[in-house]
């Protein structure tokens, strides 16, 4: 695709919080207007998911209190996650990612600032709406897996959609589906106990997939397993974003950030900086 120049027209390319973006070179408009001829991490993207904010915090801060100590574990932090990103935290421990994680999830709030999810303040809404959004939008993938044992494979894939009220016949359809993606379905009846610790995240990730949420959050998805099944884990969510899934992950690997197009790095509960790894075509 080429973009027309007329006689002096000059064009030039802006890359902005990790999109490209078309501006006349001698124009007094504002408006960027977003291409869509870009590739991100050589994933194309088209306009609409571009301009479609899932998450946005401003200013967004939260202190802990304890025995009339206050602890700061997040500082005034500002960032927004489009749809169709992959987004990294990175920092070191006790910088505030599973902090920033847990209120993106809605499990903890903040305690000043703004928190967007989808058009709606978060940090407005009560915890039964929370609740309602957390449910329908968010799926979770936890070092630990935090699969129950007592259940199967098949079982624990179907627990939220369980919560959602979704009936029988579609939840095992669902569920099936998750479990042929992520090659599991020779699992299904197999308890976690009975699988390797790459079998267990798939499982995890199949359920975090199940009700097909708008956002994935992912907590060292990879902190308990070995470096083969660390790359599994990781070129399957590498693949679940090429397919539209928006995920943010806290990871202290270099070599799992590598799979997001863009790396947020925390220090003492403040964004220091945001590395975009950006490729497009013109």
């Amino acid at each position: 695709m080429r973009t027309p120049v007329g006689a002096g027209v000059h064009f030039f390319y802006r890359i902005k919080k990790g999109l490209a973006y078309k501006a006349h070179e001698n124009s007094h408009i504002k408006d960027w207007h977003i291409l869509g001829l870009m590739k991100i991490s050589g994933k194309p993207f088209n306009k609409t998911s571009l301009n479609m904010e899932v998450i946005r915090t401003k200013a967004a801060s939260r202190v802990f209190h304890a025995n009339e100590v206050a602890t700061i574990a997040l500082n005034k932090v500002s960032i927004q996650v489009n749809k169709g990103e992959f987004v990294s935290v990175m920092g070191p421990s006790g910088c505030g990612k599973t902090t920033l994680l847990n209120i993106l999830g809605m499990i903890d709030h903040i305690t000043s600032g703004e928190y967007w999810f989808m058009g709606k303040q978060a940090d407005r809404l009560g915890e039964r709406q929370r609740s309602f959004l957390r449910k329908k939008n968010i799926g979770y993938v936890f070092q630990g897996f935090n699969l129950i044992d007592a259940l199967s494979v098949f079982e624990n894939i179907e627990l939220p959609l369980i919560y959602l009220g979704i009936r029988p016949a579609e939840r095992k359809k669902m569920v099936y589906e998750r479990l042929e993606q992520l090659d599991l379905r020779h699992r299904a009846r197999y308890y976690p106990p009975q699988l390797s610790g790459g079998q267990q995240q798939r499982a995890a990730i199949a359920r975090a997939m199940v009700a097909s949420p708008s956002l994935i959050l992912a907590d060292e998805p990879t902190g308990n397993l070995d470096s083969t099944h660390g790359e599994e884990v990781m070129r399957l969510l590498g693949k679940l974003n090429e397919e539209g899934t928006t995920i943010v992950m806290v990871t202290h690997s270099q070599r799992d950030a590598d799979y997001a197009q863009r790396v947020i790095r925390l220090f003492d509960g403040q964004v220091v900086s945001e590395d975009i790894r950006t490729k497009f075509l013109v």
